[in-house]
C-alpha cells in the first residue's frame, strides 16, 4: 500500500509511464526529476519509492535502464522486496556482455573496455557497419552494445547492497548468480567483485590451531573478505596475556584492527602480519585468497597459526568497505582435543610452493 503522493511519488509514476511507452526522448528528464525528488524526500519516503519503481525496473530496457538500477539501489536498503528483480536484472546484463564480446570478437575482434567512455561512438558506428556477421539487426547490434558499456551500472547495485549478511544470506538466484558472474570476471570490473562476494563465508566455524603453544579454539566467521583481513583478526581475538589462554607475541595495533573492521581501510605504515596461515593439508593459507579456499579435514576448515617466515606487510584492512566482519572465538579447545587436532594436520610446507 503506497502513501499519499508527494512529488517523489509523481516523480516515480512518471518514470514508470515513460518506460512502459518505451519513450526514450522522454527517460532522462524523467531520471533528473526523479533524482532531484529523492534528494528533497523524506526517509519514510524512500521504501515507497522502491516499491513504485520496480515495475519500470523490472521492465526497462538493459541498454538503457543502468541510470535507474543506480538509482533504486542506491535506495533500495529502505526496502529490500526489490532485491530479486535487482539480481535477475543484474545476471541479464552479465550474460548479455558475455553476449557481446563473444559477437564483437568473432565479427570485429577484441571488445573495448565497458567502462571506457571514449570506446562508446565509435564501438556504436563499428557494431551497426558489422550487425550482419554478428547475425544481428543494426539496432539490435547497437542496443546490445549499449548494454555492454552499462553492464556495471546493473551489477553495482547487488554489489553495493550484498556487502550486508542479511542480503547475503537471503540472496535469490545464487546459483545463477554465482555462474554468469564467474563468466563475466574479465568482462566487467563489478563482477569480479560481486563474485568475491558471492564466496564470503556467513557464521562458519574453524578449527584454529597454535602450534608452538599447542593451544585450539573453535571460532566463527562471517563477512570476511580475504586472508589479509582473516590474519589480522585472527589476530586482534587470539593474541594476549597467555594466563588467559590466548597467544604469545605483539598483537595488531587498534588502527590495524580498525581497518580491518569498520574504520579507515587504509592506515599510516600499513598493517603487518602476526602469523603464517597453514592449512590442515600443511600449505600455506596465501593472504590473498580467501577463507572460501582453507581446506575443510573432518568437516571443519582448519587454520595453523605458525611463525612468519618473513615479515609481511599490507596496505589495506579490508576489500570491501561496506563489509561488517565477524571473527568470534566460541572458546578453546580442550588440551586433549587441541592435541588429537594438531595430530592430524600435516607439517607444514617450509616454502608454500
Amino acid at each position: 500500500m503506497f502513501r499519499k503522493s508527494g512529488e517523489l511519488a509523481r516523480a516515480c509514476d512518471v518514470v514508470n509511464d515513460v518506460v512502459a511507452r518505451r519513450d526514450g526522448s522522454a527517460f532522462e528528464p524523467a531520471m533528473e526529476r526523479l533524482v532531484r525528488a529523492i534528494r528533497k524526500a523524506r526517509a519514510a519516503e524512500l521504501g515507497d519509492a522502491v516499491e513504485r519503481l520496480t515495475p519500470a525496473l523490472d521492465r526497462v530496457a538493459l541498454s538503457g535502464g543502468g541510470a535507474l538500477a543506480q538509482v533504486v539501489g542506491a535506495i533500495a536498503e529502505e526496502n529490500l522486496s526489490v532485491l530479486p528483480v535487482l539480481v535477475r536484472r543484474a545476471a541479464e546484463a552479465m550474460e548479455e556482455a558475455a553476449r557481446f564480446a563473444a559477437l564483437h570478437r568473432e565479427a570485429i575482434g577484441e571488445p573495448p573496455g565497458s567502462d571506457f567512455e571514449p570506446a562508446i561512438e565509435p564501438t556504436l558506428e563499428r557494431v551497426r557497419e558489422a550487425a550482419p556477421k554478428m547475425g544481428l539487426t543494426g539496432d539490435e547490434a547497437v542496443a546490445l552494445a549499449w548494454t555492454w558499456f552499462s553492464g556495471n551500472d546493473w551489477v553495482q547495485p547487488v554489489l553495493y547492497l550484498a556487502q550486508r549478511k542479511d542480503v547475503r544470506v537471503a540472496l535469490p538466484e545464487r546459483e545463477r548468480l554465482t555462474r554468469v558472474t564467474t563468466a563475466s570476471t574479465e568482462l566487467l570490473d563489478t563482477a569480479s567483485w560481486l563474485l568475491g562476494l558471492l564466496q564470503v563465508l556467513d557464521d562458519e566455524p574453524l578449527i584454529v590451531l597454535h602450534r608452538g603453544t599447542g593451544r585450539g579454539y573453535r571460532v566463527t566467521i562471517s563477512g570476511v573478505g580475504d586472508n589479509f583481513q582473516l590474519s589480522t583478526l585472527l589476530a586482534a581475538r587470539l593474541m594476549g596475556p597467555e594466563a588467559q589462554g590466548l597467544l604469545p607475541g605483539v598483537p595488531p595495533t587498534k588502527a590495524m584492527i580498525a581497518a580491518a573492521s569498520d574504520g579507515e581501510q587504509e592506515i599510516r605504515g600499513g598493517l603487518v602480519g602476526q602469523f603464517n596461515l597453514v592449512g590442515a593439508d600443511g600449505q600455506w593459507i596465501w593472504n590473498e585468497g580467501r577463507p572460501a579456499d582453507i581446506p575443510v579435514q573432518d568437516g571443519v576448515r582448519v587454520v595453523v597459526l605458525d611463525p612468519l617466515p618473513y615479515s609481511r606487510s599490507w596496505n589495506s584492512g579490508r576489500l570491501y568497505s561496506r563489509m561488517s566482519p565477524t571473527v568470534t572465538v566460541d572458546g578453546p579447545l580442550e588440551p586433549a582435543e587441541a592435541e588429537a587436532w594438531l595430530a592430524k594436520v600435516a607439517p607444514a610446507n617450509p616454502t608454500g610452493l
